[in-house]
């Protein structure tokens, strides 16, 4: 697809096994290193919503009903599929996000890793379709039986669209569910690839499907009276309005949303590793996570080094498209996210705070260099809101009560990181920590078996892990006499 450029408009919908070109206005994909447009994707209607909302509908019985030996082996041929496309879907990844290579190469392997271990999960007999309860009185015997909730809508974000597609569609599919995936308006080839290999390891028609578009192809996706649970990622905002819109027929939702998260480094921690963690978390992907790290907060007693040491860092870091030689931040995915960081850059500076290195980079594309503050406010739209660019703020501390304090101050709570020596503070902390995920003097790995979610503003319910596939279940006891 990639090199055919725009000598066709490429079908953006995949309905009953099927692709076919969608009857609403098509898309123009953008490279985000040049600015130039890579591809063009006829979009979805309203009817071609309604089209795959039904097919998912009519398929659903009878994949619910398929054992849980043959989903695994499904699952586990789509992992062996993205595993032996690893090479190109990491070209796609680099050209389509202007990722770097390592992280385009993680972003294929977890993909993959996530649809092995739900296979696996499956296979062991670890997701049982039901389970015995006990009750206090021997008449009576009790089973709690976890059934598919029905249709599911999964909305993508453009970020991490391969990952974010396998963490919604592997348990979706173990759980016994049928689908329809809305891909980013930004990013839909990703999703494209992962729709034609889930259609070569024989997935049935029906079970999962695709709608590419803009913002009014999720509405009325979201908006079905047959999709039974809708699981989105992207913006906190964007996800008040799906709960809006669910609460007219009770859908369940599932929301991961947006963050705010600090860093915390303790006085004796060791500065080179406080400064990779502080770096890699707040411009992996250039700064384009909902994890990402955004306020440090650094011991007085260490604080003047670790400024000093983290800007020549982010001064050093190479940015660029990801074929530039040594090149570690790569673009934002478009024209309005770059003037919407570099707009929060303005206000931040026009509000008090102190940029010390960073701020637009002069390349073509959508590029931002990795950004410093310091003396940033508590209420400075820096301090306070998600930048979802590479930007972070260093502030100081003296005590753990005063880290533990500021960490909290955050209408959002998805995670943190503690760097210590004393793992018995690095408990404590993380314990007092109002977030889903804590890492303690590790990089934001993230593994298939752990949840992964937030409190707060950043949002409802947990993917990955077993909590991954009861998301997508119904919980019903079946008491009978003994």
């Amino acid at each position: 697809m990639l090199n055919r450029q725009l000598e066709t408009t490429e079908p953006g919908v995949f309905v009953d096994g099927a692709w076919r070109h969608g009857s609403g206005p098509s898309l123009t994909v953008i490279d985000p290193c040049t600015g130039l447009p890579l591809a063009r994707v006829s979009a979805a209607s309203t009817a071609d919503v309604d089209s795959a909302v039904k097919a998912a509908r009519a398929a659903l019985h009878a994949w619910r009903s398929t054992g849980m030996t043959e989903r695994g082996a499904l699952l586990e041929r789509i992992a062996d599929m993205i595993e032996s496309r690893a090479p190109e879907l990491v070209e796609l990844q680099m050209r389509c996000n202007g990722k770097p290579r390592f992280e385009a190469e993680l972003d294929v392997g977890d993909a993959a890793s996530t649809f092995r271990y739900y296979a696996r999960q499956c296979a062991d007999g670890k997701l049982r379709t039901s389970e015995r309860v006990e009750l206090p009185d021997a008449a009576f015997e009790g089973l709690v039986r976890y059934e598919a909730v029905g249709v599911c809508a999964l909305i993508v974000p453009w970020n991490f669209p391969m990952v974010t597609a396998a963490w919604k569609l592997a348990p979706a599919l173990a759980a016994g569910c049928t689908v329809v995936i809305k891909p980013s308006e930004l990013t839909p080839l990703a999703e494209f690839e992962l729709l034609k290999i889930v259609s070569a390891a024989q997935v049935p028609s029906g079970v999962v499907n695709l709608v590419a578009g803009g913002r009014s192809v999720g509405e009325a996706l979201v908006a079905h009276q047959h999709v039974a649970k809708v699981s989105f990622t992207g913006s906190t905002e964007a996800g008040r309005s799906v709960m809006r819109s669910a609460a007219e027929h009770m859908q369940r939702v599932s929301l991961e949303l947006g963050g705010k998260s600090a860093l915390i480094v303790f006085d004796d921690a060791d500065l080179d590793s406080a400064v990779d963690l502080a770096f890699n978390g707040a411009f992996f992907n250039a700064g384009q996570m909902c994890s990402a790290t955004s306020r440090v907060l650094v011991h007085a007693k260490l604080y003047a080094k670790f400024v000093d040491r983290l800007c020549t860092r982010a001064q050093q870091a190479v940015v660029g498209s990801p074929h530039v030689p040594d090149v570690c931040v790569g673009p934002l995915i478009s024209a309005a996210q770059r003037d919407r960081v570099l707009g929060m850059i303005a206000q931040g500076k026009a509000t008090g705070a102190s940029m010390v290195c960073g701020g637009p980079a002069s390349t073509v594309g959508f590029f931002v260099s990795p950004t410093v503050f310091v003396d940033v406010a508590p209420e400075n739209v820096l301090w306070r809101e998600e930048i979802f660019g590479p930007v972070v703020c260093v502030c100081s501390f003296e005590n753990e009560h005063e880290a533990i304090a500021l960490a909290n101050d955050s209408d959002y709570g998805l995670v943190a990181t503690v760097v210590t020596k004393d793992r018995e503070r690095a408990d404590r902390v993380a314990a007092a920590c109002e977030v889903g995920m804590v890492w303690a003097n590790t990089p934001q790995l993230i593994f298939p078996q752990t949840a992964w979610g937030g409190m707060k503003l950043s949002g409802l319910g947990r993917e990955l892990g077993l909590w991954g596939v009861r998301a997508y279940q119904e919980i019903k006891h079946v008491i009978t006499l003994a």
